[in-house]
């Protein structure tokens, strides 16, 4: 029986943190129940699955349907496309099979490409392999998760490029009933001579097809991430604030900040670090942009938002002595405000 494989490569970046990829995880369950159901699919699709965050990994190899378990998505910081790309090229050499001669190979692969910011390292050469060598032979569909993603990189890496915006309930059911039926439809019509292009049948305020992509931006910067460690378990957590847009001014001048305020604060395990991009840079944002301060999701602490010498964050119950999870010193915290003297500098996650 010749394969139909389908590739799911999913961007497990910092942003992502939360409902995000909860969401996605119980998306990419829905739409392996959904594709079980059928017949045509149960016989021919194999799903695999890759990873990226700051690195990528394949963590499920390509499996028939109805061995395919949906994995627990990692998280890391950075948005490395590039690796993501490479990864999925060595996944396609590895595990499709070529037709030759003597035999049929694998149907035509399908890859999703699901993905909400900005490349954090430089997918050029990747896309540039990827074009010459591997689309003629597979169908590449990238999604962009809202109005943040970098479409310019998309639009370069694939002319089938849609954006997904969730903008009232159910709206992410209708996503994932659509990503079901597009595999759906190519199982049952294997062996014909199909148009390779999108079949879009959502509301179109929900999902649209990118024809000309926005100019690429310096940075991710529809939020804000950083990272802590519990004072006394020594466990990491990490801070979500997301974009919102403010208007000040008086009747006669006005103009637009951009802050930040909390969505929410979650526990990490050690792994987040081994998914994460060392090379950071040196990336900064102020605590006046930011608006809310977290307790500590691990112990209870009422901020999980103290500054060691150090430069890393850690939780603390109040002022006095605490020994920094990080550099191990004791550190002294008094009382007061950082919006006294204008907030202070923070490094940050790449989103």
């Amino acid at each position: 029986m010749r394969r139909l494989p389908v590739f799911f490569l999913l961007d497990c970046s910092e942003s992502m943190v939360g409902d995000n990829l909860r969401k996605m995880e119980e998306g990419l369950q829905a739409v392996v129940q959904s594709l079980r159901a059928d017949p045509h699919a149960l016989e021919t699709v194999h799903i695999s699955v890759i990873a990226f965050a700051g690195f990528a990994k394949t963590i499920v190899p390509l499996v028939e349907l109805f061995s395919f378990y949906p994995p627990r998505l990692p998280l890391g910081g950075g948005t490395s496309l590039g690796a993501a790309l490479d990864a999925l090229m060595s996944e396609i050499d590895r595990s499709v099979v070529k037709t030759t001669p003597e035999r049929k190979g694998d149907w035509r692969p399908i890859v999703y490409l699901f993905t909400d910011g900005h490349p954090t390292d430089d997918p050029e050469p990747a896309i540039e392999r990827w074009r010459a060598r591997y689309a003629g032979s597979a169908t590449l569909i990238a999604v962009g998760m809202g109005g943040d993603a970098d479409f310019s990189a998309l639009k370069r890496l694939t002319d089938q490029v849609i954006r997904f915006d969730e903008v009232r309930a159910g709206d992410y059911k209708q996503f994932v009933d659509w990503v079901s039926a597009s595999v759906l439809a190519r199982s049952q019509r294997l062996g014909e001579a199909l148009d390779q292009t999108i079949e879009l049948s959502l509301d179109k305020r929900v999902l649209s097809l990118v024809k000309e992509a926005p100019p690429p931006t310096r940075a991710d910067e529809s939020c804000v991430t950083l990272v802590g460690r519990c004072q006394r378990t020594r466990k990491p957590y990490i801070m979500k604030y997301e974009r919102e847009r403010q208007h000040l001014g008086t009747s006669e001048f006005q103009f637009e900040v951009a802050l930040y305020r909390l969505a929410g604060c979650y526990p990490l395990d050690e792994s987040y670090f081994d998914w994460t991009d060392p090379r950071t840079g040196d990336l900064k944002v102020n605590t006046s942009e930011l608006m809310g301060a977290p307790g500590c999701p691990h112990c209870g602490n009422a901020t999980a938002f103290a500054l060691c010498g150090c430069g890393k964050l850690l939780c603390i119950d109040g002022p006095g002595q605490a020994v920094c999870p990080w550099c191990e010193q004791v550190v002294a915290f008094a009382a007061g405000r950082a919006s006294d003297d204008g907030g202070f500098d923070v490094g940050r996650g790449q989103g």
